[in-house]
């Protein structure tokens, strides 16, 4: 007979809860949380199971470990199952009660969990996406510290021939030319760390067809259209463009209460935090005047500040590039520097129809 299982995954301990397709509770308890504990759960319930754990780190382990011992296991999307079954008493056991009658009644909202080789490319990514913020900024830092005694030299520029001879010229105390040269060595070891990515990831990327159609969006280059393209998957999976920028949590916040809606809340920054900063790196570019965002940004900036501008112009590249990739064209903006997302040209008329 089938069993239903429910599992709350946590560090140390998850627990755990089955029952019959009946509804009622054959057993439940709690297990380590490691392969250990796993197999325990397997030899004590068999493996004629259905079960479900709840998205969080280590969840795709946990299902792939489970399906290796036969079972069939989903991985459910954790604000969708608070939102399906709300509870004033919230516990771990709770939690995997919830789970597994869930699972019974086949309500799961399972997420879509791309192959461990589709995860590897994405990992790579932000495996540099990771490194190149710290590179930016002991960059920055390096700035910062030297304005403090009258220096506005740049990081490369210090990285030069007679950068650190410049340095040791100055009225600054040796104390903060430590630091400086501290930052300066740190970012020569990022750079040894990112180059090697770089050049493993550009012939991937300049082979990729979603690649080739997403630079064509201003301030988008090879390694970043590639980080888009492999956070983005799939494009079909989007039904929508705004799917898309929800699965960036890049929708702005909405309240509703009887009659009344609020908008303009904070970012609900639930989905995928790469291709959030993949869009908004993107979103950069709309500060020059080439740029057929900048318009848009330009009066944003005045009126609610560069964070709200910042926004709004990469769910306009988030939206391009939804369009872009459904239909398998290029970037074309609709105007030179309107605030319309700029599109297709052909997909007007896809889009009226």
């Amino acid at each position: 007979m089938t069993e239903y299982v429910g599992i709350d995954w946590a560090y140390r301990k998850a627990a755990w809860c089955a029952k019959s397709a009946g509804g009622a509770i054959s057993a439940e308890g709690f297990t380590p949380a490691d392969e250990d504990g796993l197999a325990k759960l397997v030899v004590q319930l068999g493996t004629d199971v259905k079960a479900c754990v709840e998205m969080m780190s280590g969840a795709v382990w946990v299902r792939d470990r489970l399906r290796s011992a036969g079972w069939q296991v989903e991985v459910a999307d954790a604000r969708r199952v608070k939102a399906v079954a709300p509870l004033a008493c919230k516990t771990d056991r709770v939690d995997a009660r919830v789970l597994a009658e869930l699972c019974r009644r086949d309500l799961v909202p399972a997420l879509w969990i791309p192959s461990l080789e589709e995860r590897e490319l994405p990992e790579r990514l932000r495996r540099r996406t990771h490194l190149v913020p710290l590179r930016t900024s002991a960059a920055n830092r390096v700035y910062g510290l030297g304005t403090q005694w009258g220096l506005r030299l740049s990081a490369d520029r210090l990285r030069g021939k007679d950068g650190l001879e410049l340095l040791a010229r100055s009225d600054m105390p040796t104390v903060w030319q430590r630091s400086i040269e501290e930052a300066l060595a740190l970012i020569e070891l990022l750079d040894q760390r990112i180059a090697p990515l770089d050049q493993e990831l550009t012939p991937i990327a300049r082979a990729n067809r979603d690649v080739a159609l997403l630079v064509t969006i201003p301030g988008v280059g090879d390694l970043l259209a590639l980080t888009l393209a492999a956070e983005i998957g799939d494009i079909s999976r989007f039904p929508s463009a705004r799917k898309l920028v929800g699965y960036a949590g890049m929708a702005p916040g909405v309240r509703q209460s009887g009659d009344r809606t609020k908008t303009g809340l904070p970012l609900s920054k639930a989905g995928s935090r790469t291709l959030r900063w993949a869009a908004v790196e993107a979103a950069q570019h709309a500060r020059r005047e080439s740029n057929p965002w900048h318009q848009l940004y330009t009066d944003l900036c005045k009126r609610s500040g560069k964070n709200d501008a910042k926004s709004a112009v990469a769910r306009k590249v988030l939206t391009a590039a939804w369009h872009m990739l459904s239909l398998q064209q290029p970037f074309k903006p609709s105007s030179p520097r309107g605030g319309t997302s700029p599109v297709p040209a052909s997909s007007i008329s896809v889009l009226a129809a």
